[in-house]
This record gives structure tokens, sequence and C-alpha cells, in this order.
């Protein structure tokens, strides 16, 4: 039987920090989550712009933590934990968690 021979001195990896981080969750969202989602929309009156401005940035596919983060836009705030957008946040209102930039 061959057996594999190990390198006595293997070469350092490059940093693997953000392969680790999540990215935001944009199909099959639980639907009760997407229901929270559409009604925190419509409640807190978060416009076609607004959610464009979102859309644009999620295809960026950003990274984030694993804890609770947010993302300010114009005239709103998303706010999520881990892969998933949990709320829609509007002026005045005041989120927790790791500013997303």
């Amino acid at each position: 039987m061959a057996y594999a021979r190990r390198e006595s001195n293997p070469q350092p990896l490059a940093s693997t920090a953000n392969d680790n981080m999540p990215k935001i969750r944009r199909q099959d969202l639980p639907p009760g989550l997407l229901n929270h989602l559409l009604d925190r929309i419509s409640e807190r009156q978060i416009s076609a712009s607004q959610l464009e401005e979102f859309a644009d940035w999620l295809d960026t596919e950003p990274d984030v933590p694993e804890g609770m983060w947010f993302r300010r836009f114009s005239g709103m705030c998303v706010c999520g934990e881990g892969d998933s957008v949990k709320t829609f946040l509007i002026e005045g209102q005041i989120p927790t968690g790791t500013e997303i930039k």
C-alpha cells in the first residue's frame, strides 16, 4: 500500500478570513421571515427607489458578519444576522450590531 508523503515545511496559507464570512441569503427564505420583511416594507413605506438601492448593494454579494449587522441606505436601514436580512428600519429607529459600509 502506498502512502502520501507529507511535506516537512509546508508553505503558509493565504488568509481565508473573508472566505468564511457569510453572504446574504437571497433565495429560499423561511415564509415567516419573508412575510415579516414584506410587512415592514409596507408599514414603514419603504420606497421602490430605496429597495432598488438595496438590491444594487445585494448584487455586489457583500460579506456580512455571523452576528448582528446593519447597513444604512438613503432614508432607511437594513438589519440582519448572519446570512439573513431580518428587518428594515426608517430614520429615527436605532439599529444594533456591526455597521457594514
